[in-house]
């Protein structure tokens, strides 16, 4: 088995576009070099390896056990590579192929995801957009493992390191079903604390804004069910008699989308607001400006939470 030194960077490349296409042919489009440039530099690594590492079969190649436990790592370093080299380098959106891992909460997921990603598409089309689930639970130590390059929901003050830019106030509003009670009538906060809630939490928590206030006037909540995705809150809101408080701008979609009746919430909700949290190594990288800029951009243009 060869040590690092006796392996350069081009042979790598090769062994992981043979990899990832597993025919050689098309590795060696996907390289911009010929069939027998790469066939050489596959010879050059099975002698270094002292492997087959690709074995011939119809249609293409096989890798061998070896070649199948280094494809990865082989992979994600080249990535990483690429990445530290795209942050020193000018960035042109019309031009550039970058991918961008940020971690959002569900609810920044579903609010400013859709505007977001119709930026990059028209201003960077060769850009990748990958979002990967963040909340106050596990957010800073995404960023400090470099899983994300910014993180974006209600996140608590970050250490030092790290920038920390407001993005959007919030409100509150309640959702039901229709033919619900609660859908007609003053709604005081004993009628509202009478029938259980539905809490959506991601990380399992059973305390959510509403419970401080709730308690503090004397009303506390019953929990009717606690889940752990959005997408399942609009049918079980409508097959019970469960109540649901939820940032506004979430709950005006959800009531179009799902015929579910909007209510004012009958109490003051402790101020909240997203945030979007990056490392300070990133400040310098022009590309992970520009995607701060359009995030910003995005926030900005969805106005005021509805009343």
């Amino acid at each position: 088995m060869a040590d690092l030194g006796s392996l350069d960077l081009n042979l790598l490349r090769v062994f992981d576009a043979v990899a990832r296409e597993r025919h050689v042919t098309h590795a060696a489009e996907r390289l911009n070099l010929s069939q027998p440039a790469v066939s050489n530099a596959l010879s050059r690594l099975r002698a270094a390896l002292g492997d087959e590492l690709f074995l011939r079969r119809p249609g293409g190649v096989e890798p061998t056990a070896l070649a199948l436990s280094l494809a990865t790592p082989v992979a994600d370093m080249l990535d990483k590579l690429r990445e530290t080299l795209a942050t020193h380098a000018p960035f042109d959106p019309a031009t550039a192929t970058r991918v961008f891992t940020i971690g959002c909460s569900e609810y920044a997921e579903a609010v400013l995801g859709p505007p977001l990603l119709e930026q990059i598409t028209a201003q960077a089309p060769g850009c990748l957009l990958a979002i990967r689930h963040a909340d106050r639970t596990n957010a800073e130590m995404m960023l400090e493992r470099g899983e994300a390059g910014l993180a974006v929901a209600v996140l608590p003050e970050p250490p030092a390191l790290y920038t920390r830019v407001r993005l959007l106030p919030e409100a509150f509003l309640t959702l039901v079903r229709p033919g619900h009670p609660l859908a007609e009538g003053e709604l005081t906060l004993a009628r509202f604390t009478a029938f259980p809630h539905l809490l959506h939490s991601a990380n399992g928590s059973k305390d959510g804004a509403l419970d401080e206030p709730l308690r503090a006037a004397g009303f506390p909540r019953r929990l009717g069910a606690v889940v752990a995705h959005l997408s399942a809150v609009p049918e079980m809101l409508r097959r019970t008699d469960l109540v649901m408080t939820l940032s506004a701008r979430l709950a005006q979609q959800m009531a179009e989308a799902h015929g579910l009746c909007i209510r004012t919430c009958p109490i003051e909700i402790r101020h909240t607001r997203l945030s979007m949290v990056f490392h300070r190594r990133f400040e310098a990288d022009q590309g992970h400006a520009w995607l701060r800029r359009t995030l910003l951009s995005v926030a900005r243009g969805l106005g005021p939470a509805p009343a």
